[in-house]
């Protein structure tokens, strides 16, 4: 898996673990939805960490309870 899907899955598993709908979620967070749903597909291949911080606030969650998963501990390098 790389970053950017692991980015996508773990705010899909946030929002459904808070009973959040995605279109809710950016409203919450102050970005456009289509923003959120160019985050979740293929449009968007980095999301930025701006945009993750205020997902997370609107999640009520730090950027460290975001990222401290089993995931991102294991994520293959990028560069190679």
């Amino acid at each position: 898996m790389n970053t950017k899907n692991a980015v996508a899955n773990r705010i899909i598993e946030l929002c459904g673990q808070k009973d959040i709908a995605i279109n809710a979620l950016a409203n919450i967070a102050g970005i456009s939805p289509s923003t959120l749903y160019s985050v979740l597909n293929e449009k968007s291949q980095n999301p930025g960490i701006v945009t993750i911080k205020k997902l997370c606030d609107g999640l009520e969650i730090s950027l460290y309870d975001f990222f401290n998963t089993e995931t991102y501990k294991t994520l293959e390098q990028e560069i190679k």
